[in-house]
């Protein structure tokens, strides 16, 4: 006699769970992940704006750096800015989820390959999320390279560099003194187009990794489920495929994140005067510039999103499909 398996559903969708659990909850783990690893982001930013590796040779020497002169604030310079972020991640996961919603429902697109689906869907959440976050990603980013200087071609940070804004870290400042005294300048030298310097770079970046990511998770979850045996943790699975994903999105899109951050923080006006610089400056080590900080930002962020976030739909499910959902 056979076993039939028990069906379960690999993808909980939209219309599966109470948004009431949803939201709040997954605000709260996208908090709480942005605080662990914005370490890695400001040292991935500190990584890709200086020239050669004449401040850090890399993420480990740029984090005992940083440190030891900055102390733990140093590490999180920019992070209330940076944490504004987490409503644009409510608007990313609904753009994400009702993208694919809709492409479920309509009988021209239902027929969609389901890595297809997750990539329009990544790729149109990207949108956006980018459309609100670039002013606070571009203010975040001066913070976090604030009291930098470039002397004798060399990157340094002390009390009296001055960031591209002409902007010095004066002692007893508070952080939203300097936070309004950066948008100020800002507004003061490029009007609002300021606010969203290097949009198209940060949609070049980002649309594409967050459209590969997506579809790259979906592909690597149906993969793993069909390698490893049935008891192995559909949640596990997950996690990893979203890892895998990460370093594999990470490692194409590495140059468009270099030039996005260049443009925002040293004003260059163009990505092809970005790319002509870089390309000056590194030669082929652009490609690799701020390369291993973002891998472990990356991996570390996948894991803990899809972690959170795969765990909260599982909470977040209505009571008649619980028992169709594996653990």
């Amino acid at each position: 006699m056979t076993t039939v398996e028990t069906p379960f559903i690999r993808t909980i969708e939209w219309d599966m769970m109470d948004k009431t659990k949803f939201y709040p909850l997954s605000m709260l783990s996208s908090f709480s992940v942005r605080c662990c690893l914005y370490p890695l982001t400001l040292i991935k930013t500190r990584l890709q704006i200086q020239r050669r590796s004449h401040m850090y040779t890399g993420m480990i020497d740029a984090y005992r750096k940083i440190y030891k002169l900055e102390g733990i604030s140093g590490l999180y310079r920019g992070f209330w800015i940076s944490s504004i972020q987490i409503v644009s991640g409510v608007f990313y996961v609904s753009t994400y989820e009702g993208v694919r919603h809709i492409l479920n429902q309509d009988i021209m697109t239902a027929q969609l390959d389901s890595r297809i689906k997750a990539l329009i869907g990544g790729g149109a959440a990207s949108v956006i999320s980018q459309t609100i976050v670039v002013p606070f990603d571009i203010l975040s980013q001066h913070l976090m390279v604030l009291g930098a200087s470039f002397k004798h071609g060399k990157l340094a940070f002390d009390k009296t560099g001055m960031n591209p804004l002409g902007l010095t870290l004066e002692v007893g400042r508070s952080r939203a003194q300097l936070s309004t005294e950066i948008i100020r300048l800002i507004y003061q030298q490029d009007g609002l187009k300021g606010f969203y310097r290097g949009y198209v770079a940060s949609l070049c970046a980002y649309v594409p990794n967050s459209a590969l990511w997506w579809g790259l998770y979906t592909t690597y979850q149906d993969e793993l489920i069909k390698t490893l045996p049935n008891w192995v943790s559909h949640l596990l699975i997950q996690s990893i495929a979203a890892t895998m994903g990460g370093f594999t999105t990470t490692i194409i899109t590495n140059p468009l994140d270099v030039v996005r951050a260049r443009l925002q923080v040293q004003r260059l006006d163009s990505m092809c005067n970005a790319f002509r610089l870089l390309w000056l400056e590194e030669g082929l080590l652009m490609f690799t510039k701020g390369l291993s900080a973002r891998l472990v930002q990356s991996a570390c962020f996948s894991f803990s999103i899809i972690l959170g976030y795969e765990t909260i739909k599982r909470v977040s499910i209505h009571e008649e499909y619980k028992s169709y959902i594996r653990w």
